[in-house]
């Protein structure tokens, strides 16, 4: 009945423990949310203002499916100052969301047989997408004694003729880990001798808590051969706004906007207009709002490793946090199901990430310290009478 390729598409285990939960607390249980990757604070309110004032002006229509040329500039702006790189408004693409980026360059670039290297664990709809459009996925393991970075040696030896893409997440979910300099000077030495594409999943790059965010298309001569993915979701709370964008080379910017066409027509004018407010306006929501994740992450990693049996590594961006709990020998969404169910906080497996993430756990901090303290107390219990 069904087209063969949708058996090759997975869902995100992230809504599903969500629902699950809901449920739960539609029966009378009181639950703390720490499974979905959303910031729990509100859209900056001039960002909002902006949005009902273009709604007021009009900004009700179609827009070119690339974009309003104004918000493809101040994307344009904001990365060509951000990443050091200058790019123009013909090689930004706005999207309703950052994922159809991801989805856009995996159908335009991938065919059958095509490999892309991706993380695992990693986000769990880039081997959806490589597989939904033919391409094999290879993964790379992002081990915890290396700071959940990929290991540059080992990428080398699964680069083969059939790579096309490499994907790259930092700050990385579901481990909060992120690359260093060195480790992107590597990555970008061996796209370049290969000739091999980059698409660089920077949704986290302003969740970032020491030092500065390091981009791979930063690097000399890799304008060209990265795909950079970035969006307004998580840096200014506008999950539900459902904007983001690419920053890529023109000639795939055109092919990603057919894309466009064929699919969503194009992003929501006054949403597009709000957008420019967030990169154009003030930024102290965004510092703000990094500076209390800043002392959630501390709280969390802190308790999670007074609890016996768990170890948790210090995250250097996003806001998960991603313990390790092998020593009880249980499977990760066993352990996962068992702190829902007994001790009515939800957080995911990290298995749901791929197979590396067996025997972790993924902890959104995106919550306040108050319910971070409530989760602490009750994950302990679980793991107390388990042990």
């Amino acid at each position: 009945m069904y087209a063969a390729r949708m058996s090759r598409l997975s869902s995100e285990s992230a809504f599903f423990v969500l629902a699950k939960a809901k449920a739960l607390e539609a029966e009378g249980r009181d639950i703390v949310h720490l499974e979905i990757g959303e910031p729990d604070f509100n859209t900056p309110q001039n960002v909002k203002e902006a949005a009902i004032r273009a709604i007021r002006d009009g900004y009700t229509h179609y827009t070119p499916a690339a974009g309003i040329p104004a918000a493809r500039k101040a994307i344009a702006d904001y990365v060509s100052r951000t990443r050091g790189v200058a790019f123009a408004p013909n090689e930004v693409v706005i999207t309703p969301g950052a994922k159809p980026i991801l989805f856009y360059a995996i159908l335009a670039l991938i065919e059958a047989g095509d490999e892309v290297i991706l993380p695992n664990p990693g986000f769990p709809t880039y081997e959806s997408m490589v597989r939904f459009a033919g391409g094999k996925p290879v993964p790379i393991s992002l081990r915890e004694e290396l700071g959940f970075r990929l290991d540059t040696k080992e990428l080398e030896t699964l680069l083969g003729p059939r790579t096309k893409l490499i994907i790259l997440n930092s700050p990385h979910n579901p481990t909060g880990g992120a690359l260093s300099e060195d480790d992107l000077a590597a990555i970008a030495e061996m796209a370049l001798d290969r000739k091999i594409l980059i698409l660089s999943d920077e949704i986290y790059s302003r969740i970032v808590y020491e030092g500065d965010h390091h981009s791979v298309v930063s690097l000399q001569g890799m304008k060209d051969q990265v795909i950079l993915l970035d969006g307004f979701s998580k840096a200014f709370a506008m999950t539900g706004w459902r904007l983001g964008f690419g920053v890529m080379n023109a000639s795939l910017a055109e092919k990603i906007t057919l894309l466009m066409i064929n699919s969503n027509s194009c992003t929501a004018a006054f949403t597009q207009m709000a957008g420019i407010e967030a990169l154009e306006g003030p930024q102290d929501a965004v510092a703000m709002m990094v500076a209390e994740l800043n002392l959630r992450r501390s709280f969390i990693v802190q308790g999670l490793n007074q609890i016996p049996g768990v170890t948790c590594c210090r995250p250097q961006g996003a806001f998960y946090a991603f313990p390790n709990i092998k020593s009880f020998g249980i499977p990760s969404r066993v352990l996962a199901e068992r702190i829902l169910m007994e001790g009515g906080v939800a957080v995911l497996a990290g298995s749901d990430f791929g197979s590396a993430g067996e025997g972790y756990l993924r902890i959104s901090y995106a919550n306040s310290l108050e319910n971070l303290e409530v989760a602490l107390r009750r994950i302990r219990d679980v793991l107390t009478g388990i042990a």
